[in-house]
């Protein structure tokens, strides 16, 4: 979004659109004390009196996120996985047994005990960096802060006296429910992503949220003026009265837009001229489905089941995992649940941690999952048990050659008749996909089509492998943009291998959530596309709002430009041309 110059001397801040929504209101600064740990040296007669201490803080934790569990259960339903997590933590005999344990071996107070001990959960997922994963490892860090403010008797102050937008470095899933009783107008944090608590219970509550704000804490003091727009990711602190005025207009003609939006939500994705384009969501737990399905999902186009490593020390077992996609499976039916294997390593969290000094081209994805069978076989399995409803759609990660395919298959094909001879029910027609995401997939598409049934293009690591960009390195990444000419024609490409032979495919990477690349991606010729689940009612009203002629058009005339610069002012042409209403949201 453009600010007139008008709003020159208000300080307007870029972020991350978490939540839609406008919100202004009075800041308030949320900052939690962090308890101070003191070392300390037992004595043996003080041993027990230590252990008596920690298990007195340890139930007063499990009674307050029960407690606040038990408050969000009532706000937000079923959506309370983030917290159930933490009372199981708290009750895990495993943990509670090595922190006894170690107090009596080393002499050494319960708090920092508590602090060493769950340290190496958090180092572990801090170590990734991948966005979830840090998510999740504040998790950790707000349950161990949770043990040693009851140890030390400490309390929080979580109630506000009138209505506010609460400012914060981070906030987790407690804080954010907590915070939740008072009259809160938004979430607005410095650290955190679209997959961040406050993003993730912000979307649950219909609250604004912006996340990735630098500095805002240090910017804004207490009782501020604020705006925030969790449409463009945008905050404006102290804003002038013309500016606040405009922004109510704002907030009145979105909030039309909106309803408009909402009547789409039970229509096809379907261009003018009838050419119906599936659309789907990307997940990273069930906690996500009920919002996908509110914003008018026809089903998952992704489903990261390597969220599901996170926060234990042990891998979930068979049984658990066929418990969860069984349970999301039925939920959809008959809508598709595509599920990806774990998609390890590189920037994402592996079973077994490795040094490599390039870990972007080394052990990662379909890799791990054909040298480590002891965690594959138990996934496919599990797939295999939970796919009777039929539509279960099994995906392999970082695909680059025909010889890891055919070991999958091969794989694939022993458990099927070790389910027949058992008669153990299941998809005999199960549907086997890749992700094309290294340009060796792409130049072997012909050949890889012929072997499976679908293709789904992840645009995030194919542009940045197409490229040689990091798009995580600050001195490379303005060079990152899927726009590239390049990967649109390795798209056109793929497209064109998978439709030669009959096969279907659907784009789940970030490009699928660029409203921008809407008319291009159906132009393309793309069957499906997995987006975010916020954008999935603006993607529905461009693809309903067009004719697959005029998309095929656009994306002629996109394949023959020769720079990204060129591509992408002729796509956001287009788009605030023909939807100007999503095109000020979002450009």
């Amino acid at each position: 979004m453009e600010f007139p110059e008008q709003y020159g001397k208000e300080n307007i801040m870029k972020g991350i659109a978490a939540s839609p929504g406008i919100a202004i209101g009075n800041a308030f600064l949320f900052t939690k004390i962090i308890p101070t740990i003191i070392e300390r040296t037992l004595v043996l007669d003080e041993v027990e009196t230590e252990i008596s201490r920690l298990q007195t803080a340890l139930f007063r934790s499990q009674k307050e996120l029960k407690k606040i569990l038990l408050f969000a259960e009532q706000k937000l339903g079923d959506r309370t996985k983030i917290l159930e997590a933490q009372v199981m933590v708290l009750e895990d005999p495993i943990l509670t047994a090595t922190l006894f344990n170690r107090i009596r071996a080393e002499l050494k107070n319960a708090e920092v005990i508590v602090s060493d001990e769950i340290q190496k959960y958090q180092t572990l997922m801090l170590g990734a960096h991948d966005e979830y994963m840090h998510e999740r490892a504040h998790d950790m860090d707000d349950l161990k802060h949770r043990i040693i403010r009851n140890l030390q008797e400490q309390k929080l102050i979580s109630k506000i006296e009138s209505s506010s937008i609460i400012i914060s470095h981070n906030l987790t899933s407690a804080d954010t429910i907590i915070l939740s009783r008072n009259n809160i107008l938004a979430y607005v944090t410095e650290s955190g992503g679209i997959t961040s608590h406050a993003a993730l219970f912000a979307r649950s509550l219909n609250l604004p949220a912006v996340v990735g704000l630098k500095d805002i804490t240090r910017k804004s003091q207490y009782g501020d003026t604020l705006i925030v727009d969790g449409y463009a990711g945008t905050v404006i602190i102290n804003p002038s009265e013309k500016c606040i005025n405009d922004y109510e207009i704002k907030r009145k003609a979105y909030k039309k837009h909106e309803e408009k939006l909402a009547g789409l939500r039970e229509l096809p994705a379907e261009t003018s001229d009838g050419k119906r384009v599936e659309l789907a969501a990307n997940i990273d737990n069930e906690e996500e489905i009920e919002f996908a399905l509110l914003q008018g999902a026809e089903g998952v186009g992704l489903f990261r089941t390597e969220n599901m490593l996170v926060g234990s020390d042990s891998l979930p077992t068979e049984e658990e995992q066929c418990n969860v996609y069984k349970k999301i499976a039925e939920r959809l039916y008959p809508h598709k649940l595509v599920i990806r294997t774990f998609d390890v390593g590189g920037d994402k969290i592996a079973p077994n941690t490795i040094e490599e000094a390039n870990p972007f081209l080394g052990w990662r994805g379909i890799r791990v999952s054909l040298d480590d069978l002891e965690v594959f076989l138990p996934q496919l399995r599990a797939l295999l048990r939970a796919s009777t409803r039929k539509n279960i759609y099994l995906l392999l990660p970082m695909v680059s050659s025909l010889e890891e395919v055919r070991a999958v298959k091969t794989i694939l094909h022993k458990l099927k008749e070790e389910f027949h001879s058992t008669r153990t029910r299941f998809d005999k027609n199960l549907q086997l996909g890749i992700m094309i995401e290294v340009p060796s997939a792409v130049l072997l598409a012909d050949e890889l089509a012929k072997e499976v049934d679908f293709f789904s293009v992840g645009t995030n690591d194919l542009t940045q492998y197409l490229l040689a960009v990091d798009r995580g390195n600050p001195f490379v990444s303005n060079l990152f943009t899927e726009f590239h000419p390049a990967v649109l024609r390795a798209l056109h490409q793929v497209i064109s291998s998978a439709h030669k032979v009959g096969k279907w495919v659907s784009v789940c990477g970030a490009m699928a959530s660029n409203a921008a690349a809407t008319k291009l991606l159906v132009g393309l010729g793309f069957d499906s596309l997995s987006v975010e689940p916020t954008m999935l009612p603006e993607i529905k009203k461009i693809i309903r709002g067009i004719s697959y002629k005029e998309a095929r058009g656009i994306a002629t005339t996109a394949l023959q430009f020769t720079t990204a610069k060129e591509v992408e002012q002729y796509l956001n042409g287009v788009l605030k041309k023909e939807f100007p209403s999503i095109a000020e949201q979002r450009l």
